[in-house]
């Protein structure tokens, strides 16, 4: 029997205390809203989304982590330094791209709630 072939996967993510901050903190990141309902939105860059859910749990939130790929990571860090997330959202806090022993470059990227988004440039197939 042939497997069933996944079409999307788009992880629920906790918004931390403050639901509308976190919406605002991906929107300024460049991510655009799909759609919204009470205590849920999808937020999509590019082809990848995840829904944002307004929940609370800061030891989740602080084990948490995201892998996503981008196209440029070098042109990605200088878009979340310019984006003013840095500054504007309390906790938030980032790691420049950096060379890891797995042979990844990355940037880590700390969101309000405490979730750890580890940014990659998408290599070659």
């Amino acid at each position: 029997m042939k497997p069933v072939n996944l079409t999307a996967l788009k992880p629920f993510i906790p918004s931390g205390k403050d639901f509308p901050a976190a919406k605002r903190f991906f929107l300024d990141l460049g991510f655009s809203m799909n759609w919204e309902a009470p205590g849920l939105a999808e937020l999509q860059l590019g082809a990848a989304a995840f829904l944002l859910q307004d929940f609370h749990h800061q030891d989740m939130q602080d084990n948490l982590m995201m892998y996503a790929t981008v196209d440029d990571l070098d042109a990605w860090w200088k878009h979340i330094q310019t984006s003013g997330v840095l500054t504007r959202y309390a906790g938030v806090r980032a790691k420049a791209p950096t060379d890891y022993p797995w042979g990844q470059r990355e940037v880590h990227l700390v969101d309000p709630a405490g979730v750890c988004w580890h940014f990659a440039a998408q290599k070659p197939r």
